[in-house]
């Protein structure tokens, strides 16, 4: 019967516009949540003319607000991509778009919250767990060559330098001074180097020549230590230039002796002073010597479907039923940017949620008006039929 219908048709409104109201709150309760994608009611016919009902729900894909944290370690998508994350305990891998990241004691990158690990790309462009243990610091490394620049008056016949610092392989520098001798009865423009440590005793010498022009000449242009540093061997050059140049060190009239020796290589453990995402995901280190290097690569995620993800909380997707991720690094093919130092805010929109929530309780309103005038005249039938 036609009014039976309308109950029925009505019960089914009243269903639909309440499950709506659902998605709509979770939405705004979620308005504050980093990385949060709102979710949409999709309706569909029960049978022809036989009600409504909720067909289900998708995600909202739009770009949501970038709001700057000043953590290093937070990461925003700028397009296209999800971060993956691994549980350890399950093995299982979620999708996020909230980049709020931090490094545990361990050094792996982890998720705030649930302290999943965080993807990364190895080089063959496979998942790996991103960890900067051996990252942190720079190991010690032994000075094999110290360069010396300046110049030596010709008409001195000594000269020195102050300070040679040489690391051994432990990191610990060696503090040593130089004394010149001009040594005019071997050759012109020959002078004698003696190295000398802390208690002044020699630890090595040679011999350095320059030509007519004040210039450093081939063969003559270094000195060679033999040292025993941390209980080891260690050889050490001192280079006064290229030969032939004024590059490092010269031998010109009317300039004072002055001579500097700077270690080109060598250096006691170095720490990280600054760390940083670039666009591509890429992680940044700046030590405390100015040294840069770069270290692992974060991993994005898509699917052909993305509106279809399996939602699990606020932050975290599962894969959508019978798809499989597509994996690649952001700034390349599929994916956008990353951006360092910087969180995606939810995409939700207040404004449309609170529109739409009055649609959903005027469609409910209505809804409820349709089943009570078709249960007041169902009473009018029956009491029809009784007579009344």
């Amino acid at each position: 019967m036609p009014s039976f219908q309308a109950l029925y048709n009505s019960l089914s409104g009243l269903f639909a516009f309440s499950k709506s109201l659902d998605t709509i709150s979770n939405n705004v309760a979620n308005l504050n949540t980093p990385g949060f994608q709102g979710s949409e009611s999709f309706y569909e016919n029960v049978m022809d003319e036989d009600g409504v009902r909720v067909d289900g729900s998708g995600i909202n894909t739009a770009q949501g607000q970038m709001q700057q944290t000043g953590n290093a370690t937070d990461v925003a998508i700028k397009g296209t991509g999800l971060f993956v994350l691994r549980d350890t305990s399950t093995g299982e891998m979620y999708y996020t778009r909230a980049g709020q990241f931090t490094f545990n004691s361990d050094g792996y990158l982890v998720d705030t919250v649930q302290g999943y690990r965080v993807q990364g790309l190895d080089a063959d462009g496979k998942l790996v767990d991103i960890n900067i243990s051996n990252m942190k610091s720079l190991p010690a490394e032994a000075t094999s060559l110290v360069k010396v620049s300046g110049n030596l008056l010709a008409q001195d016949s000594t000269a020195s330098i102050s300070s040679i610092k040489i690391y051994d392989a432990e990191g610990t520098a060696h503090t040593y001074t130089a004394q010149l001798t001009k040594n005019n009865g071997t050759a012109t423009g020959s002078w004698q180097v003696s190295v000398l440590d802390g208690s002044g005793t020699s630890v090595g010498s040679g011999e350095i020549r320059f030509d007519g022009t004040g210039a450093i000449q081939s063969g003559y242009n270094t000195v060679d230590l033999s040292l025993t540093l941390a209980g080891q061997s260690q050889d050490v050059t001192l280079s006064f230039g290229a030969p032939g140049t004024t590059n490092g060190t010269t031998q010109f009239s009317g300039l004072p002796s002055s001579l500097t020796a700077t270690p080109d290589d060598g250096h006691g453990v170095i720490g990280v002073s600054s760390l940083s995402f670039d666009e591509s995901g890429v992680l940044n280190f700046t030590y405390t010597d100015q040294e840069k290097k770069t270290g692992p690569q974060l991993a994005l995620a898509t699917f052909d479907d993305n509106t279809s993800l399996q939602r699990l909380n606020g932050r975290l997707y599962q894969s959508p039923p019978n798809q499989d991720p597509h994996i690649g690094a952001a700034n390349k093919g599929l994916f956008g940017t990353i951006s360092g130092s910087t969180l995606e805010m939810s995409n939700v929109d207040l404004s449309q949620e609170l529109g739409d929530m009055i649609v959903i309780q005027r469609g409910y309103q209505a809804s409820s008006r349709v089943m009570t005038v078709s249960d007041q005249m169902l009473q009018q039938l029956y009491n029809a039929t009784r007579g009344g």
